[in-house]
C-alpha cells in the first residue's frame, strides 16, 4: 500500500496546496509514483478531465507537479458556492445536488464510502499519496463527522504536517492555538509543523522555532521562504486578484465579478513582460484598457445584474462602442450576448437583457456541459483576425445553450470576442498573436515585442522546478521520508 503524508493548515490561505504540490514534485523527482488527494474542495476554479468529469484546480495543479494526468479520484467531492449559503455539490465529477450548508452537513456522511473508494483506488496505483486538508482542522463548532482534515487522517492512517503563514503575523498563536485545540486522538497523527511564507533572513527568527516546539511539543520541520512562484490558485480571494498590476506596456483589465470562476484562464498573461494584468471591481477602476476581459462566473444572471447595478455594464458598452477590445470567456460570453433566460430557475430564475455586444441568446437548463476540446479558430474579424487558422485546446464547463455561435469556438462582432473555451490563452501561438495585435494597435511597428510569451506548459514546469528546489532547501525531507516510513 502507498505511503502517505497529509498537509493541513492553521487556516485557509497558508499555502497547503502549494506545499502539497511541491512534495508531489519532489517525490516524482525521487522516482516515486505519487498522486495528490483532497477529499473535499470548495472552489469556483474547476477543471474538466479527459473523461468529461469536473474537479478542483488545486489537485489538477498537483497532478501536473507529479507528472501525471488529472483524475477525478484525486478530488471526489467539489463544492461550488452559488451564493446565499447554497452550493452545487459535485461528486466524482458529476452534479450530485444543490444544497445549503445545513443539508450538506447532514448528507456528507453518506459520501464517505465514495471518498474511501477513490482513495484506495489511487493507493493501489501509487507509491505515495500526498493528502491535503481544508481550512482549519480546529473549527470545533462544525468538526463533527469531519471528512476533510483529521477525520480523513484517521480514516486512512496518514501522518499529518500542519502549515502556518508567518507572513500574516501571529504564527506563534496560529500554531499553539491549533495544536492546543486538537483532541488527544488527533494529536496521535500530528508529526510536524511547517512555518510558511517567511520573508527575509531566517536567522531573524532566532529562538522562535525552538519556542514553537516547546509550546506545542511538536517538531518544526522547516521554515519555507516567501517566493514568487506562480501556480494555479483555487480561491477567488487569491491575492493575485486584487490591486493594480505593475509594469507592462499594455493594460489588460479583467472584471472581478462577484462569482468569478476559472480565473486561471488569464495566468498566461502574467509572465508576459509587455502585459500588465489587473482586476476591476468598480467603475472608477475601469479606465481605458487595451483589452477588457469578462471572465467566467458561477451565476451569469446574477453577475450581469451586478454589472448593471454598479454601472460597470454601462461602462463596458461605452468602452466597446468607442472601439475598445472586449473578450468574454464562458459566463462572460453569455453576459455579452443579447438575452439570458432561465425559465427553470437553475440560476435563480427570470430573464435579463445582456450587454448586447454579441449576437447570441442564452437559455439555461439543468444540464451542465463538460468536455475537453480542440480545433482551429476561424471566421474572426477585427483586430484579432490574425487568430484565424490558429489551433486551440481547452475545455468547456457551463450551464446554458447559446444560440448564434454558428458552430465556432470563438465568435466576434467588431472588436468584441467571446468563447466557451477555458484555457484558450494558454497556447503560445494565440497569446503571441493577441499581444502583437494589441501592441500594433498602440503604434508599435509590426507589433514588435520581446518574445516573452511562453507556452504555459513550459512556464508551469519552470515553476514546479522552482518550488521543488525551494522546499528541498527549507524542509527536512529526510525526516519527512522517515515519518512516512514509520506511519502512525
Amino acid at each position: 500500500m502507498a505511503k502517505k503524508i497529509m498537509i493541513q493548515g492553521t487556516m485557509s490561505g497558508v499555502g497547503k496546496s502549494f506545499l502539497a504540490a511541491g512534495l508531489c514534485r519532489i517525490f516524482k523527482e525521487d522516482g516515486f509514483r505519487v498522486s495528490p488527494f483532497k477529499s473535499q474542495n470548495m472552489a469556483l476554479n474547476s477543471f474538466v478531465t479527459s473523461e468529461g468529469l469536473e474537479m478542483g484546480r488545486a489537485q489538477v495543479m498537483q497532478a501536473e507537479a507529479a507528472g501525471i494526468e488529472a483524475d477525478v479520484r484525486m478530488n471526489p467531492i467539489l463544492l461550488k458556492p452559488e451564493g446565499d449559503a447554497l452550493s452545487q455539490v459535485i461528486v466524482m465529477g458529476e452534479v450530485y445536488d444543490d444544497m445549503n450548508a445545513a443539508d450538506y452537513f447532514r448528507e456528507k456522511k453518506k459520501l464517505v464510502p465514495v471518498i474511501e473508494d477513490a482513495f484506495h483506488s489511487l493507493e493501489r496505483e501509487n507509491d505515495i499519496i500526498v493528502l491535503e486538508g481544508a481550512g482549519s482542522p480546529v473549527e470545533i463548532n462544525i468538526n463533527k463527522d469531519d471528512i476533510v482534515n483529521f477525520g480523513i487522517a484517521a480514516l486512512f492512517s496518514s501522518p499529518v504536517l500542519i502549515a502556518s503563514d508567518i507572513d500574516r503575523g501571529g504564527v506563534f498563536a496560529q500554531l499553539k492555538g491549533t495544536v492546543s485545540l486538537l483532541k488527544e486522538e488527533e494529536k496521535h497523527y500530528l508529526k510536524g509543523l511547517i512555518i510558511n511564507k517567511f520573508r527575509g533572513d531566517p536567522s531573524i527568527l532566532g529562538d522562535g522555532v525552538g519556542m514553537i516546539e516547546e509550546l506545542t511539543d511538536v517538531p518544526v520541520l522547516g521554515v519555507v521562504p516567501y517566493k514568487d512562484i506562480r501556480l494555479d490558485d483555487e480561491d477567488s480571494l487569491s491575492q493575485g486578484l486584487s490591486g493594480k498590476a505593475s509594469g507592462g506596456i499594455l493594460d489588460i483589465a479583467v472584471i472581478r465579478l462577484p462569482r468569478i470562476s476559472n480565473f486561471t484562464d488569464f495566468k498566461a498573461f502574467e509572465p508576459v513582460s509587455e502585459a500588465g494584468l489587473r482586476y476591476v471591481g468598480n467603475m472608477s477602476e475601469l479606465g481605458i484598457p487595451d483589452m477588457l476581459i469578462i471572465p467566467g462566473t458561477k451565476n451569469s444572471l446574477s453577475d450581469l445584474r451586478w454589472l448593471k447595478e454598479t454601472g460597470i455594464g454601462k461602462g463596458i458598452r461605452s468602452y466597446a462602442k468607442n472601439g475598445g477590445i472586449v473578450f468574454g470567456i464562458c459566463g462572460g460570453l453569455q453576459i455579452l450576448g443579447k438575452t439570458l433566460s432561465d425559465p427553470d430557475g437553475n440560476e435563480g430564475g427570470g430573464s435579463e437583457k445582456g450587454l448586447s455586444l454579441l449576437d447570441i441568446d442564452t437559455v439555461f437548463s439543468g444540464e451542465k456541459k463538460r468536455r475537453q476540446l480542440s480545433g482551429v479558430i476561424e471566421g474572426l474579424k477585427g483586430v484579432f483576425s490574425g487568430l484565424n487558422s490558429a489551433g486551440f485546446e481547452g475545455y468547456e464547463i457551463h450551464m446554458g445553450v447559446s444560440e448564434g455561435l454558428t458552430g465556432r469556438a470563438v465568435i466576434s462582432k467588431g472588436n468584441v470576442y467571446g468563447t466557451y473555451v477555458h484555457g484558450i490563452f494558454d497556447s503560445k501561438e494565440i497569446l503571441e498573436t493577441i499581444i502583437k495585435a494589441l501592441l500594433k494597435r498602440r503604434g508599435f511597428r509590426d507589433g514588435i515585442y520581446g518574445n516573452s510569451a511562453l507556452d504555459m506548459r513550459e512556464y508551469k514546469e519552470s515553476q514546479y522546478r522552482l518550488l521543488s528546489r525551494t522546499l528541498r532547501k527549507s524542509l527536512d525531507m529526510e525526516r519527512i521520508y522517515r515519518i512516512m516510513d514509520e506511519g502512525v
